[in-house]
This record gives structure tokens, C-alpha cells and sequence, in this order.
């Protein structure tokens, strides 16, 4: 994507002033020719700036964005991974639970100890609420509190930190922009000032280098208003 004015392009308008560029005579007219070539050399710099900036900000915006994909795609990986434990935990309880209700105290042992270490934190806890006499007891071990899944969690932080590089990118993109139209407004000065060399007239050329004046000044003041281009 262009950057709009390049430093090269302002350079070229400014040799061409200078070289084309028929002031009228006398003390006035050299004023005038001389304001031309310091705006144009003020234009010059401020676009080799600002076109520095767009393409910094841009740059940040595509990394910043690059990261919320991959926090993304890890993030979904996590959840699937936590998933998959939750239904293997569902799975081992509930051959356990098949085994309670049959009486089969041998089956019971043998499917706890194929638990989990995170699953036989919250059985125990599970069953220290007497589950069997207690109709206020949880419906089994991984709706108690001390159920956690350390994949479940990675992928809340994942998620989270993919929204945060998201923004960071949306923000970085939009700085980006602001810094390619602050160089279209230089564009217009090199424009005006360019075509107000081929005017014999004093009076058209001094407004045409007002005009230019107030936009250069305008372009200097939204740039104060960016925030600087990242390192």
C-alpha cells in the first residue's frame, strides 16, 4: 500500500521550483522565491516524516495483528485439549458411578485409579459433601470449585491476549492512515506552490504560498497530535 508523498518526489518539486520558478523583480520578488523554496524544503522534511511514520505504524498494525492470529489458534487448541480432558474425567467418573450403583467395590478402585490427579482433587472434595444423603451436593466431581483444568485457564489467557493484540493492531492501523492523509495534505502544498511558480503575478503566487503556508502548518499540528511511530 503507498505511503503517499515520498521524501524523493517533495525533492523534485523543490529542484523544480528552483530551477523554473520567475519571480517578479526586485527585493519583494526574491522574498517571495526564497518563502517558495523554505516552505517546499519544510514540505520535504515533513513527509520523509510523516511517510516514516505510515510505514512504521503499518508495520506494527500487521505484527500486532499477526499476533492475535497465532494467540488465537493457540487458544483454540487449549480449549479443545481441556475438552477432551473434561470428557475423559466424565468418562472415568462415570464408569466409577456405574460401578457404585452396581455395588461393585473392586470396579469402584480400579476406575479411580485411572482419575486424574485434578479429577481426584474434586471427587474427594465431592465426596466429603456426602453426595449420597446430601440433595444439596453437587451433581458429580467436575462441578465442584476444586475442579480446574490448566488447559481451560492457558486458553482464557490465550483469548484474552488475542483481543488485546487485536486492538493494539485496529489502533496501530488507524494511526497509520491518519499519517498517509496527513501526507495527502502535503501533497496538496507541493501542488500549490508548484503551480503558483508559473504565475507572473505577485498577487496570485503570494496567495497561492498562504494557502500552502496554512497547510503545511496544519500537517505539522495533526502530527503533533499522533503518537509517535513505534521503535
Amino acid at each position: 500500500m503507498p505511503e503517499g508523498l515520498s521524501p524523493l518526489e517533495a525533492n523534485k518539486e523543490l529542484q523544480h521550483h528552483q530551477k523554473h520558478a520567475e519571480a517578479p523583480e526586485g527585493r519583494g520578488g526574491r522574498w517571495l522565491q526564497i518563502s517558495e523554496a523554505v516552505v517546499l524544503a519544510l514540505v520535504t522534511l515533513t513527509a520523509a516524516w510523516s511517510g516514516f511514520a505510515a510505514a512504521k505504524w503499518g508495520t506494527q498494525s500487521r505484527l500486532e495483528l499477526a499476533a492475535a492470529s497465532s494467540a488465537r489458534t493457540q487458544a483454540n487448541r487449549a480449549d479443545y485439549t481441556a475438552l477432551s480432558l473434561r470428557n475423559f474425567d466424565a468418562a472415568t467418573f462415570n464408569a466409577w458411578f456405574l460401578a457404585y450403583t452396581l455395588d461393585k467395590r473392586e470396579k469402584m478402585a480400579v476406575a479411580e485409579r485411572r482419575f486424574r490427579p485434578e479429577l481426584k482433587v474434586a471427587f474427594d472434595a465431592w465426596m466429603a459433601t456426602r453426595p449420597d444423603t446430601n440433595p444439596d451436593a453437587p451433581q458429580g466431581p467436575t462441578y465442584m470449585p476444586e475442579y480446574r483444568l490448566a488447559a481451560a485457564a492457558q486458553a482464557t489467557a490465550l483469548d484474552a491476549a488475542a483481543d488485546r493484540h487485536t486492538e493494539l493492531g485496529t489502533h496501530a492501523g488507524v494511526v497509520g492512515d491518519n499519517y498517509v492523509r496527513i501526507t495527502v495534505v502535503l501533497a496538496g502544498v507541493l501542488f500549490l506552490i508548484g503551480i503558483g511558480s508559473t504565475f507572473a503575478l505577485p498577487g496570485v503566487r503570494y496567495g497561492l504560498l498562504a494557502v500552502g503556508i496554512v497547510l503545511l502548518v496544519s500537517a505539522i499540528i495533526l502530527i503533533a497530535m499522533q503518537p509517535p511511530p513505534p521503535a
